[in-house]
């Protein structure tokens, strides 16, 4: 699985060539694939807004959005080839750190129905009723970017974590569960005794589990009758935890034959391991580009996958 095979960046509205490419995107998704009015998606805001532009590997762009004035996100806008591939969580991100940069307390954005659930995978909240908004439903959903899990600067992306042998591996992986504030998603064909089973781990992962309110650590995994089997501790964790810690199974064949491992943090942080059972890959504590395509993966196959029957026998 490809890491990264596009980039996103700042875009500086009163350049000519840039401010072109902000608006060929947002007149094909918005004007002629939505049906939304020009009048209405050229709403004079865009020299006061600060704007982000992701672009493919030949320099083509490919997505966009921007941060208003009155603190809003908006204008989220990706080609249809490149949708699914973590495109729009890398804009989001992006949009959201520049906010906690600048100091902003919270960002709000009126979301599409159809994409509330994108959105709150990111942290938003919904609230108030439906409303319509160039002839399509939305909500109005909120991110609060203060509180004590963010009171210190948002992190940069930084370079790799070495992980080129098992003790490397275990060695970011608990520092990648140190990094976590409150949600962590891991992708696990198999569950063996070498990974997240240390009392450091443990720890963390139930530091992360009752962190807040909105804790949530996500687990997808091939085959958890061989962790019962095994007697493994996260499971035992997970049985305790069970309102934060949910693990489910992948069913369909092409998911099944997936042999990658990874974990994903909020903090931007992620590990990959291309053959699960091999302890050598690539990590990075705060790479947000890299990370996207493997949320936008995971939180595809979480739709797909089922809650993990096979333990309900202990209550899970």
């Amino acid at each position: 699985m490809k890491l990264q095979n596009f980039h996103v960046e700042t875009a500086d509205w009163s350049r000519e060539d840039q401010r072109a490419a902000l608006l060929d995107l947002r007149d094909t998704v918005f004007i002629q694939e939505q049906g939304v009015p020009e009048q209405r998606e050229r709403d004079g805001l865009d020299v006061d807004c600060r704007h982000v532009l992701a672009r493919d590997d030949t320099g083509q762009p490919i997505g966009c959005g921007r941060l208003t004035p009155n603190h809003k996100i908006g204008r989220m806008a990706v080609l249809q080839e490149w949708r699914g591939q973590g495109v729009g969580v890398a804009l989001l991100r992006e949009l959201v750190a520049l906010a906690r940069a600048l100091g902003w307390p919270g960002v709000a954005l009126d979301a599409q129905v159809s994409a509330i659930g994108f959105y709150e995978r990111e942290g938003f909240l919904a609230h108030g009723e439906e409303f319509e908004d160039a002839g399509l439903a939305h909500r109005a959903m909120h991110l609060s970017l203060s509180g004590p899990a963010d009171d210190e600067p948002a992190a940069r992306d930084t370079g790799p974590l070495p992980a080129s042998s098992q003790r490397e591996t275990a060695a970011a992986r608990l520092q990648l569960l140190v990094q976590t504030r409150h949600r962590l998603a891991i992708y696990m064909p198999l569950l063996g005794n070498e990974s997240y089973a240390s009392a450091e781990e443990l720890a963390e992962l139930r530091r992360i589990a009752i962190s807040s309110r909105g804790a949530q650590v996500r687990i997808l995994l091939h085959d958890p009758a061989a962790a019962l089997r095994n007697d493994h501790r996260l499971i035992a964790l997970a049985q305790r935890l069970s309102s934060t810690i949910q693990i489910r199974t992948p069913v369909e064949e092409a998911d099944l034959a997936y042999i990658s491992a990874y974990l994903l943090n909020d903090n931007g942080g992620y590990l990959f391991l291309p053959e699960a059972d091999r302890q050598h890959g690539r990590a990075a504590l705060h790479d947000r580009a890299s990370q996207a395509p493997l949320l936008q993966h995971f939180d595809n196959v979480w739709e797909r996958a089922e809650y993990a029957g096979i333990l309900q026998t202990l209550n899970i």
